[in-house]
């Protein structure tokens, strides 16, 4: 029936409702495609959807495993960190023992240096004074004698004699100057 014999015939019908056939037809196409759609696309549909889902879930414990290798890997640098600030610490510790023990070697062996420096200057004044007292007397001991020999009037070349007369003339000396200053030590 075309819409003109539907007018007609004078039949009221609704236009927005197509014809039976029509309907019937559309049915059977839409029931074709419907099952081949459920049959061919959806089965291979579901498969890429389960593939991936599998995909993200593999992805997702990869990345959990790298995280927790990461992880680990992480609190081994930290303590690998922790063990070298530990031992640069103990490094230093000893460097500056090391410097303390050199230092008061240094300072003992300089210690020790003067000492003996200030010993064998003492040494060397004590030998020069000795030679000094030596050649004083002999010096002196000549003046005296030549002296004692004119005032007394007689010679006094005699050795045992001369020798008394010089050792009485320094005792003198020595009675009469003040005590000898004693030398200061630094």
């Amino acid at each position: 029936m075309t819409p003109i014999s539907v007018l007609a015939a004078g039949e009221t019908a609704n236009p927005l409702l197509p014809a039976t056939y029509d309907i019937i037809w559309s049915a059977v196409c839409f029931a074709i495609i419907f099952f081949a759609f459920w049959k061919l696309v959806l089965p291979k549909f579901r498969d890429i959807l389960d593939e991936r889902a599998q995909a993200i879930e593999g992805g997702i414990e990869k990345a959990e495993r790298v995280q927790a290798e990461a992880d680990k890997a992480l609190a081994e640098y930290q303590k690998q960190l922790a063990d070298g600030r530990a031992e640069a610490a103990r490094l230093r510790a000893e460097a500056q023992e090391e410097g303390a023990q050199i230092l008061a070697e240094m300072k003992q062996n300089a210690n020790d240096e003067a000492e003996r420096i200030i010993a064998q200057a003492k040494a060397q004044i004590e030998a020069e004074r000795q030679a000094a007292m030596v050649s004083l007397r002999g010096e002196v001991g000549g003046i005296a004698t030549d002296l004692a020999s004119r005032i007394v009037g007689e010679s006094l070349r005699d050795d045992q004699r001369a020798a008394n007369v010089v050792d009485r003339f320094i005792a003198d000396l020595e009675a009469q100057t003040p005590a000898a200053q004693p030398v200061k030590e630094y």
